[in-house]
Order: C-alpha cells, then structure tokens, then sequence
C-alpha cells in the first residue's frame, strides 16, 4: 500500500483525525479506482468529493457538452467553460483541486457495448445519470462483473440514493424490474430540478463510496434514503433482493 507524503498528510489531515477511518483509511482510498457515469448535477458533487477526499484514480464518462441551463446545478463547470466538453471541464477543475490524483476521462455515451470494458478497472460505479435507460445498463453491467452500484436521482425537490450490489443484497432491477413505459420515461426527462438537490444526492453518494472503499460504516446496501426537500424530511426504506429477479437472482 503506498504510504502519504508529506503534502498528502496535511492535505487530508481532517480524515487522519478520525479514529475509526486515520491512514488506513486514507491510503485505501488512495489506492481506489472509482468510474463516475455523468458529469452533470449528481456528478459534480459525487467527483468534487471523490477528488477531495483523496480517491486515486477517477473515471468521468460523459458526452455531452456545457450548456447555459446546466450552470444552475452542475458546480464543476462555469460560465467560460460553455461549448466545452464536461469531461474536459471537470478534469481542469478536479485537477487543480486535487493534483494528487489521476483522472481519467470517457468523452463518450456509457452504453451495453462500452459497459463491461468501462468498468473493468474500476472498483465502484457511481450514478450520475438523469435517465433510466442508463441505469439498467450500469445495473447489468455491475452484477455481471461483480461491481457495487451506488444509485441517486433527482426530480424538483426530491432525491433517491441507495447503494445496489447483487452479492450483498438486491440490484436496481430488484427495485425496478423491467424499463418503464415510453410515457414514463418521457415524462422524466428534462424535469426541473432545484439546483441544491443534486448536490445533496450527490454528497451521501460519495459519503457511501468511502465508506465502502474504506471498510467504514454501515453502507444502504438494500435501504434506499428519500429526501422531500420541501419540508427536509428523510426517510428510509427497505428493498429486497427478489427470488425471481432476471439479472441478480443467481448471485
């Protein structure tokens, strides 16, 4: 395991304080490989934190390009960076946070082709989607490959994280077994959002990913947190690993 140097342990001073997590801890997250699916809303906070906190290697897969619209919620991109690629931007602005880590970007649309070969080197896939056709592929792939899926979405006020690992308990098809409807998915795509949502979505996705990188807690494996931002009510509910599941039930 490569140990801190000098800048590394005052950087991360405030970890090594923590009895139960100290240099353990951070090392193994120095150590860790961690593929980001979506730079926009849910991803800039999971990759600023990810970054911050010292995770060694991140992979940002993302095809889209900043927009205006995206400014309101996506904080790793700013006005001067309109037109340019996401991953271009976040790797500038993750960087200049962290140079101590190695970032890795995917310009380019996750899909059931690229799947099993994006997340090969990687030990965690983290949701940073807005669309559900993404996410049964990021599904399919981790249970195939034996990777955890750390789940969050977002809509106006509301938020979903939970944590989906078929060798621990259920996967994202035991919640959602087939894709909905094309009425439904229409209906979900380009909803508004207030923009400080994601960014709380995305914060308990990174807490939940170094957790599990450093052996740390009790991550949602088989819980997922609902969050009504309106009246800032959590609450958790239980989700079971279903018998007859068509992609984890022989896990």
């Amino acid at each position: 395991m490569r140990s801190l140097n000098p800048d590394e342990t005052e950087r991360y001073q405030r970890h090594l304080r923590i009895p139960e997590f100290g240099e353990t801890g951070q090392q193994k997250l120095k150590e860790a490989a961690v593929l980001v699916v979506g730079a926009g809303g849910l991803g800039s906070a999971v990759l600023y934190y990810l970054a911050a906190a010292g995770v060694g290697r991140l992979g940002i897969v993302d095809a889209d390009m900043i927009e205006l619209s995206n400014l309101q919620r996506q904080i790793l991109h700013d006005s001067e960076h309109i037109g340019m690629r996401k991953t271009d931007s976040a790797f500038a602005r993750l960087h200049a946070l962290n140079p101590h880590i190695e970032i890795e970007v995917h310009p380019f649309r996750f899909n059931k082709e690229n799947a099993d070969e994006l997340i090969r080197n990687y030990a965690i896939v983290m949701d940073g989607t807005d669309n559900f056709e993404t996410r049964f592929v990021i599904n399919d792939a981790c249970v195939r490959n034996g990777k955890p899926y750390i789940f969050g979405a977002v809509n106006q006020f509301h938020g979903q994280v939970s944590v989906f690992d078929a060798l621990k308990g259920p996967c994202f098809r035991c919640l959602y077994p087939e894709m909905p409807s094309e009425e439904v998915i229409a209906l979900n795509r380009g909803v508004g959002v207030i923009g400080a949502v994601p960014g709380i979505i995305g914060s308990i996705e990174a807490l939940e990913c170094i957790k599990i990188l450093s052996n740390v807690g009790n991550p949602l494996y088989g819980r997922m947190i609902l969050l009504d931002g309106t009246v800032m009510n959590f609450r958790e509910i239980q989700i079971r690993k279903r018998a007859d599941c068509s992609v984890c039930s022989k896990q």
